[in-house]
């Protein structure tokens, strides 16, 4: 069994990327901030982390709808999924918003622009955190149970053993 803050974390943040990601794919939301996000992917391509590397150039366009499509589907997953999709999802989503972050930082993006990506960066390590806790506390009461058990188990066979000798 999860946590509350666990749980709304999870639903909290999915909803955001679903939203972030919607705006960067459609237009039908909001016209002008759709508009925005397709200018400023212009910048963002330039800096893509491994264009330099491998010696290749990605689109713009091709660069945010695949973010704006990754960040749907994770979002959906976060938000709605059980499980290891779910962690799955926190994982993905917290590489693209550390590449945000290094996409923000290498244009020499203002620290306004920059905070969201540090933000949403801090929240899904924070999700991570807390599922480890969760986990971890879940762990010792399901080992404290089998404790207990075990040692009523060898007390019920040592009063056995008794009234057998009695």
């Amino acid at each position: 069994m999860g946590s509350i803050v666990l749980t709304t974390l999870s639903v909290f943040l999915g909803l955001f990327f679903l939203f972030v990601g919607s705006l960067k794919v459609t237009a039908t939301i909001n016209r002008e901030m759709h508009r925005e996000i397709r200018r400023n992917y212009i910048q963002y391509s330039r800096v893509f982390p491994f264009s330099q590397r491998f010696g290749f150039k990605v689109s713009p366009k091709v660069y945010r709808l695949a973010v704006g499509f990754v960040e749907l589907f994770s979002g959906a997953l976060l938000a709605f999924a059980p499980g290891f999709a779910k962690q799955l999802a926190n994982t993905v989503l917290l590489v693209l918003t550390l590449n945000a972050l290094y996409t923000h930082l290498a244009i020499d993006d203002k620290f306004e622009r920059t905070a969201p990506s540090i933000v949403f960066s801090l929240m899904l390590s924070c999700r991570l955190i807390i599922l480890w806790q969760v986990r971890r506390r879940e762990r010792q009461q399901h080992l404290t149970l089998l404790k207990a058990a075990a040692a009523g188990q060898r007390s019920i066979e040592a009063e056995t053993v008794a009234k057998k000798e009695d």
